[in-house]
């Protein structure tokens, strides 16, 4: 019997840019599912679950799983095919991305960056290798190849001595145990504001929230508990953190599942190692699967919060703590109840693609093609 697909152990590098792509969910929305398969697969759920969580055919996610296991993180974007032919060679790409990547001190010019318009001059007057390119085909390049113009910022990597042998418990409960695997963490902080996010509106006439400066709720904090085997997910809204509320969480989760050990995979926060924490595990024949240190990506959990937050938090003007507590709880409930079925999800996308294709007939217009 062939073993279950699943995607490759991440890098941290690899790990922070998937929950970056997943909590913030700007640009594509394929780059957001493809983030969410990974991370979930990377993390121990099994392909059914992960079909379910971002509304695909198991294939889908398989495909993309074996993709980030060939490409790495490239796979979260699609190639496009076709076009005219190309003007100009793989290795003028590459010199016109490594010149990019290089500081023009570096290559006698008096600034600190490149733009545009100065990298393609440079290319154009450069006496080792003279290229003529327009600044429309050097912004299409630099795309191509994931090089965009942003802030530089600093990074950190996990320094977690356990590191591997923590990763390695983790895919090894979540691989041989399932159905007794759960996940914890905390969502937050929460206030009580309008938050801006995406709705469907007139062209034009986008909906509006109010603004406002005001912060009179103070925060709160979303305890989450998600169970790989069932592919449920619920919590409960708190003021603070605290070992009181983790120790509440792990019972919920021992009471959800209480016959034999379980297994829960949190992170490494001192309110989930207190003595009182400790000691109820022993008792109760608990397992803390502890994530390393900064690589809150190989929770489970992480990859259904996304989820919670566009269709919770974000486009949201709730008035008070009650509302919002209220719409949380309901929106779990309509989630661990409407479990679609692939059959049924894979039929539908035939449908839309069915649509589209007679649309663009109707209207003329072309399928988009690489320049």
């Amino acid at each position: 019997m062939a073993e279950p697909v699943r995607a490759r152990r991440l890098s941290d590098e690899e790990g922070q840019r998937l929950v970056q792509i997943m909590r913030r969910g700007k640009g594509s929305s394929i780059r957001v599912r493809r983030a969410m398969m990974i991370q979930a697969s990377a993390a121990g759920t099994p392909v059914p679950a992960i079909a379910r969580l971002v509304a695909a055919d198991e294939d889908t996610v398989r495909d993309a799983i074996h993709d980030f296991n060939a490409r790495g993180l490239a796979a979260l974007d699609h190639k496009w095919a076709g076009g005219r032919p190309r003007l100009i060679s793989g290795d003028d790409e590459a010199f016109i991305v490594v010149t990019a990547r290089t500081r023009p001190r570096k290559l006698g010019c008096p600034f600190t960056h490149w733009s545009i318009r100065k990298l393609a001059a440079y290319l154009a007057d450069n006496p080792d290798r003279r290229m003529e390119v327009g600044r429309e085909r050097v912004r299409q390049i630099l795309h191509e190849h994931r090089i965009s113009f942003q802030r530089t910022r600093t990074w950190k990597e996990s320094k977690d001595p356990d590191k591997d042998a923590k990763l390695d418990r983790i895919g090894q409960v979540t691989a041989a145990f399932p159905e007794r695997c759960f996940a914890f963490d905390r969502f937050g902080p929460l206030s009580i504001r309008p938050c801006h996010g995406s709705t469907w509106a007139e062209e034009g006439k986008p909906d509006r929230l109010p603004a406002t400066c005001h912060r009179t709720h103070g925060i709160r904090y979303f305890h989450g508990c998600y169970s790989l085997g069932d592919d449920q997910l619920w919590g409960v809204v708190r003021e603070r953190k605290g070992g009181d509320h983790s120790l509440a969480a792990l019972k919920s989760i021992r009471a959800a599942r209480p016959d034999g050990p379980i297994y829960v995979i949190l992170d490494n926060l001192s309110a989930n190692k207190t003595p009182a924490i400790r000691a109820w595990v022993r008792k109760n024949k608990v397992e803390l699967c502890f994530t390393p240190t900064q690589a809150s990506w190989a929770d489970p959990i992480e990859a259904r919060f996304g989820p919670l937050r566009t269709f919770v938090t974000a486009s949201s003007n709730h008035p008070n703590r009650t509302v919002q507590t209220r719409e949380r709880h309901a929106y779990l409930r309509w989630r661990n109840a409407n479990a679609r079925h692939p059959d049924v999800l894979a039929a539908q996308r035939r449908e839309r693609a069915r649509i589209r294709s007679e649309r663009r007939q109707r209207w003329g217009r072309p399928r988009p093609q690489a320049a």
